[in-house]
């Protein structure tokens, strides 16, 4: 509890607590303090922070028997965050809050606390938002490095750097490192000095595992869907993609393109992708292999990225450099150094031709100027003590310095920016695992740089060429504009975080692209709805940001176009059981051309033929449910997929009850059941209620 004692002696009684989202949260320190606040009435805690995870735990005996073991197997003895035990009881004491601007999907939808207290801040905003709030603690956990000199923020600079950079000189804040040694040690501006943080807490034996999301499976529509976004990322690009199966779904389909190409376009040819499409793929997509590679500049790095480094697609270098990125992209210099490296940066004026201190620390930070050379008063140092006049405009120094003082190729490149990353316990393996040298072509940073062209436009214009902003939302109204955080009756389902951020720099790009991803349809327990609809009472993406949008059924180009053909083109994206309501709707408003018919294409959007034609290339060995493997046992994925049918056959009452009757009627228990009963502890019931759940499961394993 000493870190909790230094902290209260230096910012006094009330506390302002600033945690990092997801899983670079110090747990141990945040719980430590939470309890020593609960038990004194005299200090005031507010927490403030945002997508707060916690092992899964069962509502109902049989969700109880199925998530538990599964959390204990998975997540290990990763300490839950008392505050958000408390909230979702009912039970935060009166001298503490608890504010954040990021849910977790759905998961706060019923708790009316965390609505009241839901700030509703773009990504890029957050640090000043917090400091706003009067921020004056701010704890996370970090990785060490070997001489105990620097920490690494790893897993979430996002925030922190731009509240530590604007809070530093204060002597009423805490900054707190947590030294967490599951952590992998990351670089780019996640590398800070030991000497920032005000107090550290290293207690090995309190190390916990970070966070592990488990993969799950990608549903069918998914699939289709990354396959459509997958024609529009263009080869030498930039990549921004989001978590979840749609996530999953683009990079798979990435991995088919750039791995398995003949197939991949053996698909395009079949659905008509390749020739219904022909103009947009021909101004703003690409199916071909990956020759030149992507860069990837995301908010949140997610496990999808490591599949991506793996397979060589992910591997475009960027430099913080301008007149280098330039000359780069010109392709009048590779990454190979050369004279003409040098040549030309004295040309452009990067540097001056009487090269002065901060002209060679350039050279050889990025691998112009080998490592072991020196400087020193206007000369060169070679190893061996020889000096070299550093003045360019003489041909004899000139030629010196060719011979002896260039490097082989460029340093200190990036083929990764990130704000933060979150991903299954692979992933984390997986960076933990990197030698150094591929790790530091992942740069950390905070998402002020990540997620906005402001006070570095120069050079991200330069890195981000032909970007392609990959995001999801929960609708889409004919006009165009997107619903991705919440409903019309004000509930919070997650959060806005970056995405309007990205949406709007794609439109600030020339040659860049936001691409909208939508399931067409969900059912909300009672009945199939369409995620499409004429309008809506509340959006998180106005209708001028609209760019591209994709559903299972296709793809609709919307930038520039007029109300009508917007409509037109989503209604010929949505489920056809919706259409010629979303057509009446539309001409009944002036929207949409009286004279528009629904085009032959588009008259058979059906979900049962999206299921058939995944099947059939599931049969060959393509889009597998698990697309990335996954840590549920054989009879887990059995029994979640019983589970999910039980509970939606509960929220409508007469179907729920015929199952039961149906379940009850249902007699023997067949082999292929068994282990998943074993498994729930169901196979021998001992009471009247175990018996009805070992029917229903009976029934629902089919």
């Amino acid at each position: 509890m000493s870190a909790v004692s230094d902290v209260i002696q230096r910012v006094g009684s009330k506390i302002v607590l600033g945690a990092p989202l997801g899983a670079g949260k110090a747990n141990n320190f945040i719980n430590d303090l939470y309890e020593t606040v609960k038990q004194n009435p005299n200090l005031h805690l507010t927490i403030l922070t945002a997508l707060t995870l916690s092992k899964p735990s069962g509502k109902s005996l049989l969700e109880s028997r199925f998530v538990e073991p599964f959390a204990d197997r998975i997540f290990g003895n990763y300490p839950n965050l008392t505050y958000e035990l408390d909230r979702e009881c009912g039970t935060l004491p009166p001298n503490i809050e608890v504010k954040e601007f990021y849910f977790q999907a759905g998961k706060q939808m019923g708790n009316r606390y965390a609505q009241e207290n839901y700030i509703s801040s773009n990504y890029t905003l957050v640090a000043r938002d917090l400091i706003d709030q009067g921020v004056n603690v701010l704890a996370q956990i970090v990785a060490p490095d070997e001489t105990g000199e620097y920490f690494s923020l790893s897993c979430n600079p996002d925030v922190s750097i731009d509240i530590m950079d604007q809070l530093e000189t204060r002597k009423d804040v805490a900054f707190v490192a947590e030294v967490n040694r599951n952590l992998p040690y990351m670089y780019g501006d996640a590398v800070q000095k030991r000497s920032r943080f005000h107090v550290v807490q290293d207690e090995p034996d309190r190390d916990f595992p970070l966070f592990a999301p488990p993969k799950l499976s990608v549903p069918d529509a998914d699939f289709i869907i990354g396959l459509y976004a997958s024609t529009l990322i263009k080869d030498g690009g930039e990549l921004q993609v989001g978590i979840g199966s749609l996530g999953d779904s683009l990079v798979y389909n990435l991995l088919l393109r750039h791995q398995h190409n003949d197939k991949y376009q053996a698909i395009l040819n079949e659905m008509d992708i390749a020739t219904r499409y022909k103009y947009l793929l021909a101004i703003k997509g690409d199916t071909q292999p990956f020759q030149k590679g992507l860069f990837g500049a995301t908010e949140m790095m997610v496990d999808g990225f490591m599949h991506l480094i793996k397979a060589g697609i992910l591997c475009r270098k960027v430099y913080d450099n301008a007149v280098l990125q330039r000359l780069l992209n010109e392709g009048i210099i590779t990454e190979q150094v050369t004279s003409t490296t040098l040549f030309q940066l004295v040309e452009r004026r990067a540097i001056q031709p009487r090269l002065q201190a901060k002209d060679f620390h350039m050279l050889q930070h990025f691998g112009i100027f080998k490592q072991e050379l020196g400087f020193e008063a206007g000369s060169i140092i070679l190893p061996n003590g020889t000096r070299i006049e550093a003045d360019l405009n003489k041909d004899s120094n000139f030629q010196q310095i060719l011979q002896h003082c260039l490097g082989d190729t460029l340093t200190n490149g990036a083929s990764v920016h990130g704000g933060f990353f979150l991903g299954c316990n692979e992933f984390y393996q997986w960076l933990r695992d990197l030698p150094e040298e591929e790790r530091r072509l992942i740069h950390m940073k905070s998402v002020s740089k990540i997620n906005q062209l402001y006070g570095h436009e120069e050079l991200d214009r330069l890195h981000r060429i032909n970007a392609r902003f990959v995001n999801t939302c929960l609708m889409m109204t004919l006009s165009g504009a997107a619903i991705s955080d919440g409903l019309e009756d004000g509930r919070v389902v997650s959060g806005v975080g970056g995405q309007y951020n990205f949406v709007a720099m794609a439109q600030a790009l020339p040659d860049g692209h936001s691409i909208i991803q939508l399931r067409s349809t969900r059912n909300d327990g009672k009945r199939i709805k369409s995620n499409i609809v004429f309008n809506y009472g509340h959006i998180t993406i106005p209708r001028h940001l609209r760019d591209i949008v994709i559903s299972e059924y296709g793809i609709a180009d919307l930038r520039g176009k007029t109300d009508s053909d917007i409509a037109a083109a989503l209604i010929e994206i949505a489920d056809s059981r919706f259409q010629q309501e979303l057509i009446a709707q539309a001409k009944n408003a002036g929207k949409l051309k009286q004279d528009y018919v629904l085009p032959e294409h588009a008259k058979n959007n059906y979900p049962q033929n999206i299921i058939k034609l995944v099947h059939k290339y599931r049969k060959q060995g393509l889009f597998p449910s698990f697309p990335f493997g996954t840590e549920l046992t054989k009879e887990e994925i059995q029994l979640g997929r019983a589970l999910k049918s039980l509970k939606k056959k509960q929220v409508n009452k007469p179907i729920f009850l015929l199952t039961i009757i149906k379940a009850m009627l249902t007699f023997g228990i067949p082999d292929h059941s068994k282990a998943a009963l074993e498994r729930m502890g169901l196979l021998e019931p001992k009471s009247l209620k175990e018996k009805l759940y070992q029917r229903l499961l009976v029934h629902e394993l089919g």
